[in-house]
């Protein structure tokens, strides 16, 4: 299995980013997908969520209204959609894939496969 995270970058405060998490050798859409971060020191944070089918997504209170998750059974990917980027959303993200019954998880150890992050780092 391997999820492959793209995307991050460097952005001035206010821009936009969109990452890309492209999936392999797992039924992808067998499994429920997350976005999580994380700082050097830090525990990693939730982020977003969002079902097999894509139906459900739940986002974080901190990034509630500015990042959108959604995926593409199709082409065996999830995104996040940042917009109005602050300097506290730097961070490395990671896309995680989870088999766990339920729409989805905001836990990290509920998550079996995970990417290798993207480092988004947003200037002031």
């Amino acid at each position: 299995v391997q999820l492959q995270a793209s995307g991050g970058g460097l952005v001035q405060a206010g821009g936009s980013l969109r990452l890309s998490c492209a999936a392999s050798g797992l039924t992808f859409s067998r499994y429920a997908m997350g976005w999580f971060r994380q700082l050097p020191g830090k525990e990693r944070e939730f982020v977003a969520a969002i079902s097999r089918s894509g139906t459900v997504a739940y986002h974080a209170d901190s990034v509630q209204g500015r990042f959108t998750i959604s995926r593409d059974n199709a082409k065996n990917t999830v995104y996040l959609q940042m917009n109005s980027l602050k300097p506290e959303d730097t961070a490395v993200y990671y896309c995680a894939a989870t088999s766990q019954s339920g729409s989805y998880s905001s836990l990290a150890y509920d998550y079996n496969y995970w990417g290798q992050g993207t480092l988004v780092t947003v200037s002031s």
